[in-house]
């Protein structure tokens, strides 16, 4: 089958959403109001609360959101074939995904910009509050550990990203100090910083001496170096403690300072990225070769697997966290929630669509791809560099040479992993400090001290794991756990949609429905995954690391879900809070 027609058909699918469903949402569920006081307007303080223009706010958000997940969960799922995977892909996007990424906005925007785990005191009671917290607390933990295990694996295998990167970072504080004085535009300055990052990564594709490949460097992947590590270990090592020191500063430095600039260039990036790879697609219209569902994948089933698999590209929790924490914040007009909510997660899902296209279509026989994705395992730790190969093969089709393709492909993604990276370690430290006063600790109220136990657990969760490749295979061992928490804050946050909404006397059916099938899907692969696979339970194959995050995780939503259930039993046309 030629792959431009099935991509084809799912964007017709994403505007036919789009147009009418999200219109209909807009219209007659959330009853959004064009001169309703947004919390922009009503708390302008031009640090957290501004309005902004609603394309720029778009892009800002679409960035936000668009991290490394799509690409890497995309990657795996494609195991059982392209087909269960599209499918959850485009109606995900569609019917759950733009619902919960919309709704959470308009729910935080008719609370004075409150975040998702803030208003769970409000709509259901104090105790989910802190157990909302904790479960985002453990959320925010795990896509530090992965998006730190993406981005080091991709300096690993494509040792001419770093330098690019690393120009990015002096480069981006330039213009956050420019603009922040006043002295000029941020557009211009980081189109000019794209075409120096892009012009280093093709450079040094081809100069081997500006490629910092530790690998090489530790005297191949198998040596023993120290300690007993091989010198793959070292490597993982020695970028993750890289990581995260930098993280560690950018995560305490000023938002305008780094952050908002690299957003911006990340945002260009994006775009950019996606504009070569549907045009190489639809230039070059490949075959799909990898088999349309996988007969042979019997060591893990997909069902429910699949639907923690692909988190974000479909719905996820994370970006209720973005939705209401800080785009909730500068809508300049509530109206511009579903073009800013629905279609940031049309964008997502364009994102993972392309990920499963670059995937499938890389290999010339389904024998080949059968010979690299025989296991489940083996799908997600080479996933993400099968994407890399993938899309640069795509590229190609814009006569862009293969190896310069690779590594721009690859500082794209990392550039997108480093983003949420910062964002996700910042939040830590949020929750933390939240914890801390509620619990009157106070060193956990501190910024530095409440950073450091971010950066300090993200690194052990990371590194201790030793899974079949040694030191540093935490972050993708953590990966159906990372997507079965995500699709269960997602679960809790339409549960507060849907709680808000029937206290409008609004049918509930249109964020019920999403809900409980995440919820079934959600809770019953978190239920076999702690019990049977990571307990250890009827076998010696354990891990005790996933045993215990997952069954507080599994404890603490069946407890919030029967705290929203009793309190709705008990009131009947409680008026909006």
């Amino acid at each position: 089958m030629q792959a431009s027609w099935v991509a084809a058909l799912s964007l017709f699918l994403f505007f036919i959403g789009y147009r009418y469903y999200s219109k209909f949402l807009a219209e007659k569920i959330y009853q959004l109001n064009p001169d309703y006081m947004t919390p922009a307007h009503e708390f302008k303080d031009d640090v957290d609360y501004v309005p902004a223009n609603k394309f720029v706010l778009l892009g800002h958000h679409f960035t936000s959101i668009a991290g490394a997940a799509p690409i890497v969960g995309p990657a795996i799922a494609v195991y059982w074939g392209w087909l269960p995977a599209m499918l959850w892909v485009v109606f995900g996007t569609i019917l759950a995904a733009g619902v919960h990424d919309f709704g959470t906005m308009v729910l935080s925007v008719r609370h004075k910009g409150q975040s998702v785990g803030t208003l769970a005191n409000k709509l259901v009671g104090h105790r989910a509050k802190l157990l909302f917290l904790f479960i985002i607390l453990i959320l925010v933990l795990m896509v530090n550990a992965v998006f730190a295990w993406v981005i080091s694996n991709l300096f690993i295998n494509f040792p001419a990203t770093v330098l690019s990167i690393f120009i990015q970072i002096p480069l981006a504080i330039w213009i956050g100090v420019r603009a922040y004085r006043k002295t000029g535009n941020m557009v211009i300055p980081s189109v000019i910083v794209l075409f120096v990052m892009y012009f280093t990564a093709i450079i040094a594709s081809y100069v081997p001496v500006l490629q910092i490949d530790l690998i090489q460097y530790f005297g191949g992947a198998e040596n023993i170096v120290l300690f007993g590590l091989t010198g793959i270990e070292m490597a993982f090592f020695v970028w993750i403690t890289v990581l995260m020191i930098y993280v560690y500063f950018a995560s305490t430095l000023p938002v305008w300072k780094l952050l908002q600039p690299r957003d911006l260039i990340n945002a260009y990036q994006l775009v950019l990225g996606l504009g070569i790879l549907y045009l190489g697609l639809f230039i070059s219209n490949p075959e799909i070769t990898a088999p349309t569902t996988n007969v042979e994948a019997t060591d893990v089933s997909w069902f429910p697997l699949l639907f923690i698999t692909i988190a974000c590209g479909a719905i996820s929790g994370f970006h209720g966290l973005v939705s209401s924490g800080t785009t909730a914040k500068q809508l300049d007009k509530e109206t511009d929630a579903r073009f800013v909510g629905y279609l940031g997660a049309i964008g997502e899902g364009s994102l993972a669509l392309i990920t499963i296209v670059a995937v499938v279509t890389y290999f010339n026989t389904s024998g080949e791809f059968m010979d690299v994705y025989h296991s489940f395992s083996e799908a997600g730790a080479v996933g993400l560099n099968i994407f890399v190969e993938g899309a640069a093969q795509l590229a190609t089709a814009l006569l862009i040479p293969l190896e310069a393709a690779k590594t721009i492909i690859a500082v794209i993604v990392i550039s997108f992993a480093a983003t949420t990276l910062d964002t996700s370690v910042r939040l830590m430290r949020y929750i933390l400090n939240e914890l801390g006063e509620e619990y009157k600790i106070k060193p956990l109220t501190k910024v530095h001290t409440s950073t450091l136990i971010a950066v300090g657990a993200s690194a052990a969760l990371v590194l201790l794991p030793e899974g079949p490749r040694g030191l540093g295979s935490g972050g993708y061992l953590l990966w159906p756990l990372f997507g079965t928490s995500n699709q269960l804050l997602a679960g809790i946050s339409l549960l507060l949609v849907t709680i808000w909404l029937k206290r409008q006397g609004r049918s509930i059916i249109y964020t019920l429905i999403p809900m409980v099938f995440l919820m079934i899907m959600t809770l019953w692969a978190m239920t076999e995954q702690v019990i049977f696979d990571w307990s250890g339970w009827g076998s010696n194959d354990s891990n005790m690391l996933l045993f215990i995050f997952g069954a507080i995780i599994l404890g603490f939503t069946i407890w919030i879900i029967l705290e929203a259930v009793t309190l709705v039993r008990k009131e009947k046309g409680q008026p909006d809070l």
